[in-house]
């Protein structure tokens, strides 16, 4: 099958923990990979954000990168990249004119946009993934937020347009569901996590050396909504232990960054100064070692449409505590690979982690229950099956719509 990801902003050779960095370039990037594997012809098509890049970048495995030109070659953030979704559709149909996909998978809703205006001449099938979603984000960030303002409407059109949305957690369906949204229209194929590279061990090379009696770890992009702020004041609860975030910008640069600022202030502020470490960005390479140093992973965002975090902890054996959010609650079974806690819930964050702090049993049983957990669900050879199985009916239901016509 030839397949056309698009993935306007998240292009699969960022260096990850950037501001628009983050869950949705590891998912382009693995299930491309993983689809490549299986004899599949993928391209992703991903805007060029830099005059040095060459217009096609081939990866290891046999996929192909095109960098496509829609506005300035420089970088641009990702809300301000709407007024050029117009010319990055343009793009999409000169080359599609010329070689023809079976489907198109696009990747956030400008990228939808994009691909629409792409594969609308050439009646090609549109599978659409959000990873986001506009009412989300507006409800949780209000007046913060940086969307466009067409973003509800655009999210809204597309997801009745295109030929199958493809949701990465149930969460996503009913918040369609409130968009007009057929739940008949969705298929919910979770997010994946590479269980070869993180996994159970004991080599800890290159990891910060251990201050406190526990350590706790808290990683993603550096941005408000991941939470990082009430991790630190959860932590004034939780006695004997250290708190280290990794993600943003190299370490070097961490003064740079107005968050990373915000946070250390914090930490300051609450007295806990001396047990909080901002690590900035960390190799991937060295995240599964990272990971394993740590007796819990905390993830306390106010939403979180994807949770790659707790699945990379749980690939490790290594137990989560996570907010009740989104992804969250595909991710984490309650209880048994971890805790759920109210968003929010700063006794409720501390008294989680001291219970599984407190016991190395229970920490060792949510463990290994959590690497179980992924090898059933969550192996990005699950997702690159749940995704066929989409193509194949976004095309099956293409070809008879284009018959009845």
């Amino acid at each position: 099958m030839r397949i056309a990801m698009v993935s306007e902003h998240a292009s699969p050779l960022a260096a990850l923990g950037g501001v628009d960095a983050g869950g949705q370039n590891v998912y382009v990037a693995r299930l491309t990979e993983e689809l490549t594997r299986r004899g599949h012809d993928v391209t992703v098509y991903t805007r060029r954000d830099s005059a040095d890049l060459p217009d096609r970048v081939p990866l290891p495995g046999g996929a192909v990168v095109e960098h496509v030109p829609a506005g300035p070659p420089r970088s641009i953030p990702k809300d301000a990249l709407f007024e050029h979704m117009p010319a990055f559709g343009a793009h999409l149909a000169r080359a599609w004119g010329r070689a023809r996909p079976d489907v198109v998978h696009a990747h956030f809703w400008m990228s939808g946009m994009a691909s629409l205006l792409g594969a609308g001449p050439h009646g090609i099938p549109v599978v659409q993934t959000f990873h986001a979603l506009g009412t989300v984000k507006r409800r949780h960030q209000g007046r913060a937020d940086t969307s466009p303002p067409e973003r509800i409407g655009v999210e809204r059109q597309i997801g009745r347009i295109c030929d199958r949305v493809l949701a990465t957690c149930t969460d996503e369906v009913h918040e369609l569901a409130g968009m007009d949204i057929s739940p008949r229209r969705v298929s919910v194929v979770p997010c994946g996590v590479d269980a070869d590279h993180f996994r159970p061990g004991t080599d800890l090379a290159d990891v910060p050396a251990r201050g406190q009696r526990h350590r706790i770890l808290a990683c993603g992009r550096l941005v408000r909504r991941k939470g990082y702020d009430q991790a630190i004041r959860a932590l004034t609860r939780i006695p004997r232990t250290e708190l280290l975030v990794a993600g943003g910008p190299p370490a070097g640069l961490l003064h740079t960054e107005p968050e990373a600022e915000r946070l250390l202030k914090t930490a300051v502020e609450e007295g806990v100064g001396d047990r909080v470490r901002l690590l900035g960005a960390v190799d991937p390479a060295r995240m599964p070692a990272l990971t394993r140093s740590a007796d819990l992973v905390l993830c306390t965002p106010s939403y979180e449409p994807f949770g790659i975090v707790p699945l990379e902890a749980m690939a490790c054996a290594v137990p989560v505590v996570a907010t009740d959010v989104g992804g969250h609650r595909d991710s984490v079974a309650d209880g048994r690979t971890g805790r759920l806690v109210p968003a929010g819930d700063l006794a409720a964050v501390a008294a989680a982690a001291r219970d599984l702090l407190g016991s190395d049993r229970l920490r060792r049983r949510y463990g290994a229950a959590g690497r179980e957990r992924v090898l059933a669900r969550f192996t990005w050879r699950r997702v690159a099956d749940g995704a066929e199985q989409v193509y194949r009916r976004a095309v099956a239901g293409h070809d008879l719509k284009s018959e009845v016509a």
